[in-house]
């Protein structure tokens, strides 16, 4: 690991607090999956992100608690599935909160599960396992993908649900991000 600086610790910072105002910058929701044996494991996770288009990488941050972590670790693959606006059940059940009336929620990309009720999916084989503090940042090669539905996003916003309310026209032409050194 690279250190860029070799500033003195700063005084603690209150973990309560610090997570409150992380939770100001709006995210995705996903559910991380795995599969292990003949079983599938989720959970729900809004750290994700693209990480690289060539390779094509993407990376989650798993904490070190989680029950999901050992078993990435153990099948060195995993799926991403980026929920659609409307889905809080399927992210409240990955996210601890066993819903029965969920029926079949998980497909198949690539040997791995995702969800259903997604507007994309993802499966990646880890390429990297980052220690990150009490989590660990899996950077995955993608080797599948699917863009599932049109849906708009399901959001997390200072800890609630929501959708985007509306939609503006694209900014950029595609085609721009591939003519240099853009996003």
């Amino acid at each position: 690991m690279t250190v860029l600086h070799d500033r003195p610790p700063t005084a603690a910072i209150d973990p309560i607090q610090f997570r409150n105002a992380c939770g100001c910058f709006a995210t995705g929701v996903t559910i991380v999956t795995t599969r292990a044996g003949d079983r599938d494991h989720g959970m729900t996770a809004n750290a994700f992100m693209s990480i690289s288009l060539e390779p094509a990488l993407i990376a989650v941050s798993i904490a070190r608690a989680a029950r999901l972590l050992p078993l990435i670790e153990a099948s060195g693959r995993f799926g991403v599935s980026v929920l659609a606006a409307g889905t809080e059940d399927l992210a409240m059940h990955f996210a601890g909160r066993p819903n029965d009336d969920l029926v079949d929620p998980l497909c198949d990309l690539d040997g791995l599960p995702v969800a259903r009720a997604a507007t994309s999916v993802f499966a990646a084989d880890v390429d990297q396992a980052v220690p990150a503090g009490d989590h660990v940042v899996f950077i995955g090669r993608v080797s599948a993908f699917e863009t599932v539905s049109e849906e708009g996003p399901l959001t997390f916003y200072k800890g609630r649900f929501g959708k985007l309310h509306e939609e503006t026209p694209p900014m950029l032409d595609p085609d721009w991000m591939f003519a240099g050194s853009h996003w």
